[in-house]
């Protein structure tokens, strides 16, 4: 029925409280800055999450993700890319991995993973690209989910656009060569996941971490809680 399946990645494939995650995320990164002497941990804060919003508005399709990112921030933050570069990768190896604490696996999400990974169908990991590769591969891991040999995962090193743009659905799909049409993508946010229905795409709403402000148009094709999604799959793709 589809040739490729697209799955978000924080509340869909892992579990996690996305709240308390960046409130615990930002206060680690201010707590690294301090550490390093890379400067004060509030206005390091605020210039990450313009950098982010800068980010997420670029829709230039020349600049990668990170390119964005690192153009603004290097613009309010008085370091050297290579500097800002070592902080942030230390940040993700040193502590990152302590979030986890903010999440657990899905029951079952391994078992389905494993199930849909022998058959001859592109998986894409389609999380929003704001982060690095590292990161999103611990959160797989978190999920029980980081070791199978996914056609694509989304990151900020290679993607050019962000969700909800109609075009970072399309370069998923330009990228594994595979007709929008024919791709399904499963995801938990109506804002941020179900607009993959512009250009086409097939849309499963995952209920069990739903986020929905109301405000979409789009409605999905299918929708339910984590054991319609695992029968879903099964009875679709066995």
């Amino acid at each position: 029925m589809f040739d490729a399946i697209l799955f978000d990645l924080d509340g869909t494939l892992l579990d996690i409280d996305m709240y308390n995650f960046f409130k615990s995320y930002f206060r680690d990164m201010g707590e690294l800055a301090v550490e390093k002497e890379f400067g004060e941990p509030d206005q390091l804060v605020k210039a990450v999450n313009r950098s982010t919003m800068s980010m997420l508005r670029d829709r230039n399709g020349k600049n990668t993700n990170e390119g964005a990112f690192m153009q603004e921030f290097l613009a309010q933050w008085p370091c050297t890319e290579d500097q800002a570069t070592d902080f942030f990768n230390e940040f993700y190896a040193v502590k990152f991995p302590s979030l986890q604490q903010h999440s657990k696996p899905f029951p079952g999400m391994k078992e389905m993973m494993a199930r849909l990974c022998k058959h001859d169908r592109k998986i894409v990991i389609a999380t929003q690209a704001i982060f690095p590769f590292k990161p999103i591969q611990y959160r797989l891991d978190w999920a029980e989910v980081g070791e199978f040999p996914y056609e694509l995962v989304t990151s900020f090193e290679h993607m050019h656009y962000c969700k909800p743009d109609k075009e970072y659905f399309a370069e998923i799909a330009e990228r594994i060569g595979v007709n929008p049409a024919n791709c399904l993508m499963v995801g938990n946010d109506t804002g941020y996941d179900l607009p993959a229905r512009a250009i086409g795409m097939k849309t499963f709403l995952m209920e069990e971490r739903l986020l929905d402000k109301g405000n979409s148009p789009y409605r999905p094709d299918w929708r339910g809680k984590l054991a319609d999604m695992y029968t879903f799959m099964e009875e679709t793709f066995e």
